[in-house]
């Protein structure tokens, strides 16, 4: 097929490869996006089909607890302008707090009640007041029989609002003090890495097979034997689920253990056990684009358009 200066240019933007390796990518995998991104990997010029940093929305994440539970939510606004308002700060909060009572679906956030009227009529008013267009995005709820529900601010520009939000739920039932001095330690790791699941058995399988087909076409560009090849694979997969699985991550608390050796230290110091069952994290413009640089006439000298 065609390749055209706006594939490139996707291409670009996803794997942050120059633009002539993105125009050979597309054209070795027909056109394919996602085979493009992996094509890449494999070659060594793109490191993760991530858009950390050119992802952009402006507003705030706000968290609340009720008892065993606590949710986030995302509110976005045009401008950071907006998100400093006091006004829209005192709506975030108070949406947050109502998500609580929900199942932690928007929608039912949306209809949920906010001073007498919906979620959803209580932003549109707020559209009006400040002038400015506001989208609920995302909203998520965990909750536990016994434990905390612990959560983290980053980025704090008030009492529970901030540029990412975390939920870490523990479930124990040992002293919820104590438990929770571990759960918001674990929500600040998960800020600052993002893991992608909470354990391997929740990992995505396509994204288990995506990365195991990368290591393989890269270890079979390495020329050995085929035994040698699968046990490369599967020395990278152990590594690639230390990565991104929070159990498995080195605890960046204490960089000796991981964090399940952290829950289970915890656990024994307390002589009860104690299971880490969950995690959210939310952070403001996640996979939003916003405009960038344009990049039009170097993606035309690229593509030869």
């Amino acid at each position: 097929m065609s390749i055209t200066a706006a594939m490139v240019k996707e291409l670009r933007e996803k794997s942050g490869a120059g633009m002539m390796d993105c125009k050979t990518a597309l054209n070795e995998s027909g056109g394919d996006m996602e085979a493009a991104v992996d094509w890449l990997r494999t070659k060594g010029l793109a490191k993760a089909a991530k858009k950390a940093g050119r992802v952009a929305a402006e507003g705030l994440v706000g968290v609340a607890s009720e008892g065993n539970k606590a949710a986030v939510i995302e509110l976005n606004s045009e401008t950071d302008f907006v998100a400093r308002n006091e006004g829209f700060q005192e709506l975030v909060a108070k949406v947050a707090k109502v998500a609580t009572s929900t199942d932690g679906s928007v929608e039912a956030l949306a209809a949920a009640d906010l001073d007498g009227k919906p979620v959803a009529d209580a932003i549109t008013d707020a559209i009006a007041t400040i002038g400015e267009n506001m989208t609920l995005r995302r909203s998520a709820l965990l909750s536990v029989d016994q434990g905390v529900v612990s959560t983290y601010v980053h980025g704090k520009v008030a009492d529970g609002l901030g540029k990412i939000g975390v939920l870490v739920a523990l479930q124990s039932s040992a002293d919820a003090a104590k438990l929770d001095g571990l759960g918001r330690q674990i929500a600040m790791h998960v800020a600052a890495t993002s893991p992608l699941a909470l354990n391997t058995e929740e990992l995505d399988p396509v994204v288990v097979e995506r990365e195991k087909s990368v290591f393989s076409e890269q270890a079979r560009e390495s020329g050995k034997p085929d035994n040698i090849i699968e046990k490369m694979v599967e020395g990278r997969l152990r590594k690639f689920y230390e990565e991104v699985t929070l159990v498995k991550q080195a605890f960046v608390i204490n960089p000796d253990q991981t964090v399940e050796q952290a829950v289970e230290a915890l656990a024994k110091d307390l002589g009860t056990e104690v299971k880490l069952t969950g995690f959210v994290r939310l952070a403001l413009g996640e996979g939003i684009e916003k405009e960038e640089q344009d990049f039009a006439a170097e993606v035309a000298a690229a593509t030869g358009q």
